[in-house]
């Protein structure tokens, strides 16, 4: 979201910054929209000048006794047109905010200029891929022959994209949750909180879900309540329509909850397994900073997400995004992709994002130091990580050519087994 006077004095170099991601604006529409707004308030405020001239010229003339009712009608009706034109500015200006909260968040300066995924920049990788001495299996064949997870009989009482996890499959996703909290709450400095999983419009308008991705949500009929697509949402909605204390910023909170998406347009994309669901389970990360130190925070959250697959042994890589491929609400995201021996290829587990002001000046939330005048906080956020992603790394990574998965040691105190076979499934 933009403050439109910004919007309006740079509209050229916002064109150019927007065309990076490949989005053309419509600045004739911007235009007329602002041309509009411009007529309806000159002419207001000719005629509140006119009203309040007549006003005190009729208040003098019935001080001398003469007849005013003449003049008093003629105030009547500047008053009705008046009223018109706070109607229609009221209207173009809700015209306005519609159309800037359609725009996407203009890219920082260091994002790469490219149209899509491939254009991304791999800036490092930890860890190495293992190797095996057998054809490494996918998580959809591992699963089911442990007998920890079922996407069959899932299918048959949700959907598809839906999954039942059994015995040590269902307390292994519960484990890294718990596992992943901890890390974050114990080592990184986050505060944790469990928020609410149904959200309001205004919630998903304040992160920019809403109105561009309502396609991508689950609605609950009848009321305006949503199942929340991240973490993210609640969470920084936590602070919607109130003034910080500067002194208290960076604020670090986390928080697990369940995410439910539509998957709307992912139509053959990662339609095998239970890497692209309807509903998963996540631990995100969610920081309140001072803009003067938001890109700092941007990189202390990334080393903190990455800090859970390092403890738990696996390899990944770092990509910053170009800017076609930049989240609608970011300035800037680096991916943290995990390796996957069954796919032989790494697939996103967390997204890192700055959106600098954009969130807050959609959701209002500022902080006050000093004598200054309130300013917007930079909100930044990040999966920390993603569970069933991680799930599925743990199986494909940790196989054995027996069948049986071993427990990454750090988990095994969460789960108090070394390793998951046939036994650990569903009877």
């Amino acid at each position: 979201m933009y403050d439109l006077n910004f919007f309006r004095n740079n509209l050229e170099q916002i064109r150019e910054r927007l065309a990076a991601r490949g989005y053309v604006l419509d600045l004739d529409a911007f235009e007329t929209l602002d041309r509009e707004r411009r007529q309806y308030l000159t002419e207001s405020e000719q005629l509140k000048a006119e009203r309040n001239k007549a006003t005190a010229e009729i208040g003098k003339l019935r001080r001398e006794g003469v007849d005013t009712s003449g003049r008093q009608e003629q105030v009547r009706a500047i008053g009705n047109r008046i009223a018109e034109l706070d109607q229609q500015v009221s209207k173009v200006e809700g015209g306005f905010r519609d159309f800037l909260s359609r725009i996407p968040n203009l890219p920082h300066e260091s994002v790469p200029v490219g149209k899509d995924e491939r254009d991304n920049v791999e800036i490092r990788r930890w860890g190495n891929p293992p190797e095996f001495a057998f054809t490494p299996k996918a998580h959809w064949d591992l699963g089911p022959e442990l007998g920890i997870l079922d996407l069959e009989r899932a299918a048959k009482v949700a959907g598809a994209r839906f999954a039942f996890y059994f015995g040590l499959g269902a307390r292994l996703e519960r484990a890294l949750i718990n596992f992943m909290l901890d890390l974050h709450t114990r080592e990184h400095g986050y505060q944790e909180v469990l928020p609410p999983f149904l959200i309001n419009s205004a919630s998903l308008y304040g992160t920019g879900q809403l109105p561009k991705f309502a396609d991508d949500l689950f609605r609950c009929e009848g009321h305006d309540l949503w199942l929340a697509p991240t973490a993210e949402v609640p969470v920084t909605n936590i602070f919607r329509d109130e003034t910080l204390n500067g002194d208290a910023l960076p604020i670090s909170l986390c928080a697990y909850t369940p995410c439910f998406r539509s998957e709307a347009g992912s139509y053959g994309r990662d339609v095998r397994g239970i890497i692209r669901q309807h509903q998963f389970q996540k631990v995100e990360l969610v920081k309140f900073t001072r803009p003067e130190q938001s890109y700092d925070e941007h990189e202390k959250l990334t080393r903190d997400a990455e800090d859970v697959l390092q403890h738990l042994g696996l390899p990944y890589r770092i990509v910053v995004l170009c800017a076609g491929d930049t989240g609608f609400s970011s300035a800037k995201t680096y991916d943290i992709e995990v390796w996957l021996p069954g796919q032989n290829a790494y697939k996103e587990i967390s997204s890192c994002s700055n959106f600098e002001a954009f969130q807050a000046r959609r959701g209002q939330i500022r902080y006050k130091s000093g004598k200054g005048k309130p300013e917007f906080v930079h909100t930044l956020n990040g999966s920390g990580l993603a569970v069933g992603r991680t799930w599925v790394a743990i199986l494909e990574n940790y196989q054995q050519a027996d069948g049986s998965v071993l427990v990454p040691p750090m988990l095994r105190p969460y789960l108090n087994t070394e390793r998951i076979d046939r036994s650990g499934g569903l009877v």
